[in-house]
């Protein structure tokens, strides 16, 4: 009986440190993926960051593919912090949209250059496609919901294309607006939007 809390104190740690490893090694991953190509990233580079040895990270994790899909994760909760702006006021909602791509922009924009050579990473991107919709529809929420389904689908469709990472890249790398202008160009995108969209339809 004395032993049983011996036991049981002895599993939790194991589990604790098994949970920190793996924490570990999903930083070291996610690290080199914000600033490397994913053909570049080798286990044995993010063994070494994550101070294991490379078989720990395939028997955790099985490969760099499942290490990517441990990251969306992550990777969603951090989006979705830096992009959170309560109210309905437009400029707000696309400055914490910029504020977000000019932190992950770059690798996001890597990612999908790479799509076609690495089937793996089209389930990371889906989920990033998903979630800019789901974005989209809840900031501009008060303005698509006054519109009738079929509207309110193609005006989520030019939204999502007028805050896409790539109308970014084109004012921030190609145009090199600072980060000021790009809100304000995509604010007035923005808004030239909804109004289009709320236009009474001519008879």
């Amino acid at each position: 009986m004395k032993l049983k809390p011996v036991r049981q104190y002895s599993q939790t740690a194991r589990a604790q440190s098994a949970e920190a490893t793996g924490k570990r090694i999903t930083e070291a991953f996610l690290a080199r993926l914000m600033k490397q190509w994913y053909d570049e990233i080798t286990l044995d580079r993010v063994a070494e960051d994550a101070g294991v040895t490379v078989q720990t990270v395939v028997r955790r994790f099985g490969g760099k593919e499942g290490l990517l899909a441990s990251t969306v994760k992550i990777i969603g909760t951090q989006i979705d912090s830096r992009r959170a702006a309560p109210g309905g006021d437009v400029s707000r909602h696309v400055s914490h949209l910029v504020e977000d791509y000019e932190q992950i922009g770059e690798t996001v924009l890597r990612l999908l250059a790479s799509e076609s050579r690495h089937p793996a990473l089209t389930e990371f991107l889906d989920y990033g496609r998903r979630s800019h919709r789901e974005w989209v529809t809840t900031a501009f929420a008060d303005a698509l919901g006054g519109l009738k389904a079929p509207q309110r689908e193609r005006a989520a469709d030019a939204l999502v294309v007028v805050t896409d990472v790539y109308a970014w890249k084109i004012l921030r790398r190609d145009r090199q607006l600072s980060p000021t202008d790009t809100k304000a160009t995509m604010s007035r995108m923005v808004v030239a939007m909804l109004a289009e969209f709320s236009k009474p339809k001519s008879k």
